[in-house]
């Protein structure tokens, strides 16, 4: 016989309980994807019109971008749950090096 463990004596609540909140993570998931397009569409106009300065274009674009990175860390690659600490600590130590690495690199350049 299989030993099932649960959370709770009725599996029944334990059945709700989850669905209750995977239903709660899709629909997150949901309006993350359709804030996504929404900015990309919203780069593709910024770009598209040609009323914009390319110094304010360039811009907007990156920091577009950055939101969009926070949402596919956060809600994608699920760095808001428990027990990514470590996953975090590399991911954001790369950030850190990568940053460092392309400010030295103009600082460089430039002087």
């Amino acid at each position: 016989m299989a030993n099932e463990q649960s959370n709770s004596a009725n599996p029944n609540v334990d059945l709700k309980y989850r669905r209750k909140k995977n239903a709660e993570e899709m629909k997150h998931q949901v309006i993350t994807f359709s804030l996504m397009i929404f900015l990309t569409l919203l780069a593709f106009a910024a770009v598209g019109i040609e009323g914009f300065s390319h110094w304010f274009i360039k811009p907007v674009i990156l920091l577009l971008a950055v939101v969009q990175v926070i949402f596919q860390l956060y809600y994608f690659m699920h760095m808001k749950h428990k027990g990514h600490g470590t996953v975090a600590l590399f991911l954001f130590s790369g950030l850190a090096v990568g940053l460092i690495t392309v400010l030295v690199f103009i600082t460089i350049v430039w002087l």
